[in-house]
């Protein structure tokens, strides 16, 4: 018996050594961490069962046979992340590279199948060189079955990617149809095609940190939500972030015991608004004043900042939170702000989390650039995900909600539960001063008379009681009321149900 053991024992030792100390310490000289030091980080300390860790390859050809390191390159099991069930694989770089081979996908997909069991997320911490070339078409296979499991756990369990080394090729697009992706600076990069082959075919010069780094996917791509200084803090925010999502889509948000009361007042948002109307101001402001104590996860913080999106709680539950910000863009919809807050509305309403929307939006932005890139399709994706949402969903307009937008933005006329105003509120087909000038062009000389005229349409129609006469407002609120309304409103609405038709799928303008 004491042989068996030791045997067992010297095996989990080589299983767990990896490639082996020399090449743990290259990782670390990269100031990366190893794939077993990284779970070590994200789960909660003793928690982790590891699964497969005796799998070796299968692979005999180009001298493979000789060379088999258990586990394969990728440390798969389950833990937990503050007492809460997830699943986790964790690519090792010091095992060939971390590249893929049969056996590697089948025991990501075997944790993959187990979580859609149980209902718990699933993460993936990405460093591999690619496909094992040595396999050839297995190892493609092998991606593909990975990818058939993302495909069916995608809105029946949160999946999120953290890229924390290479991902190339054909690797990218597992990460791709997850929920979210973190990435690491300096050194982690997402690409379909190296730099060497885009100098070979287009002849640009790029680096791969130009090329798909995280500040390049965070910024210009949008294919990151987050890139994180390194591995310590990537590891650390997920664990925070962890904490919003629900297990699965049968069950509820999370809800965490706060003292923040929800009949807090805050002043100072009376007086958030400037008294020039084309004065910005930060909405950020507002959403922090709302949320219990503070806490909001923002995603995407460095792409399509015209729009703000994230999660927060409200009595300790859950919420997810959209906004236009008036300091980028003057919080116009664009195609890159309606892509990202229509990708964020719908992993809400994929995952009971109630929506709690501000608007101050003069409009979609002009311009050849945005008409020839689609701005009519990518703008109808956001209108699309606000009118399929079936949770909860509020809405604040604080100041402008001109034409279209106003539509768009989680009106009433899209099943907006309870739609809210300030004082401040404009709605209206378009600004004073441009509706003057089109409904009076003939007058167009005349500037005394287009001033009075843009008052009149001021007093009219910029302000939010023609659109509460119809009812297309529940009430016009005070501003410092706004967390005790919200909150009271998401707690009438937490049985809400509203299913919409039967359908195999609906054909989101993509």
């Amino acid at each position: 018996m004491q042989d068996i053991l030791k045997q067992l024992n010297d095996k989990r030792a080589r299983a767990r050594a990896g490639g082996g100390q020399k090449r743990v310490e290259a990782q670390h000289a990269k100031g990366k961490l190893s794939a077993r030091e990284r779970i070590e980080v994200l789960l909660d300390e003793g928690s982790f069962e590891e699964w497969d860790m005796f799998v070796e390859h299968r692979s005999t050809d180009f001298g493979m046979d000789g060379q088999k390191i258990p586990g394969d390159g990728v440390v798969t099991g389950w833990g937990t992340i503050n007492g809460r069930l997830v699943f986790v694989f964790s690519q090792d770089f010091t095992v060939f590279g971390g590249s893929l081979s049969e056996p590697h996908a089948e025991k990501i997909c075997k944790i993959m199948d187990q979580a859609m069991k149980v209902g718990a997320p699933v993460i993936g911490l990405n460093d591999s060189g690619g496909a094992r070339i040595q396999e050839g078409v297995a190892s493609l296979a092998g991606y593909a079955d990975v990818f058939q499991r993302n495909v069916l756990a995608s809105g029946v369990i949160p999946q999120l990617s953290l890229i924390m080394g290479p991902c190339a090729g054909g690797a990218v697009y597992s990460p791709a149809m997850t929920d979210f992706i973190f990435m690491v600076k300096d050194s982690s990069y997402m690409f379909v095609t190296g730099p060497d082959v885009v100098k070979t075919v287009t002849h640009e010069s790029v680096t791969q940190e130009e090329l798909g780094g995280a500040v390049t996917h965070t910024t210009k791509s949008g294919v990151a939500d987050l890139a994180f200084e390194n591995d310590i803090e990537a590891l650390l925010q997920t664990r925070r972030f962890v904490d919003f999502l629900p297990a699965s889509n049968k069950q509820q948000p999370p809800v965490r015991a706060t003292a923040d009361s929800p009949d807090r007042i805050e002043a100072a948002l009376d007086t958030l608004i400037p008294a020039n109307p084309n004065k910005p101001y930060d909405m950020k402001e507002l959403i922090l004043k709302v949320v219990d104590d503070g806490d909001f996860f923002e995603l995407a913080p460095g792409w399509a900042g015209n729009i703000v999106v994230g999660f927060g709680r409200i009595e300790g539950s859950t919420v997810g939170f959209v906004a236009n910000q008036p300091m980028v863009l003057a919080g116009c919809l664009d195609i890159d702000s309606a892509r990202k807050g229509a990708r964020f509305v719908r992993f809400c309403d994929c995952f009971n989390i109630p929506i709690v929307t501000f608007v101050d939006v003069p409009g979609f932005l002009p311009g050849t650039a945005q008409e020839y890139g689609g701005i009519i399709k990518h703008g109808a994706k956001l209108l699309f995900a606000y009118a399929e949402a079936t949770v909860p969903k509020v809405t604040v307009i604080t100041r402008k909600a001109y034409g279209g937008a106003y539509d768009v933005m989680s009106s009433k006329h899209l099943r907006g539960d309870v739609n809210y105003a300030w004082p401040t509120a404009e709605i209206a087909v378009m600004g004073p001063k441009g509706a003057v000038e089109i409904i009076f062009r003939a007058d167009a000389g005349d500037a005394k008379k287009l001033e009075a005229k843009t008052e009149e349409y001021r007093q009219k129609f910029a302000n939010p009681f023609v659109a509460a006469s119809r009812g297309f407002l529940d009430d016009v609120i005070q501003p410092s009321a706004t967390r005790p309304r919200i909150a009271r409103s998401l707690a009438m609405l937490k049985e809400k149900k509203l299913e919409n038709p039967w359908k195999r799928h609906a054909n989101i303008p993509l």
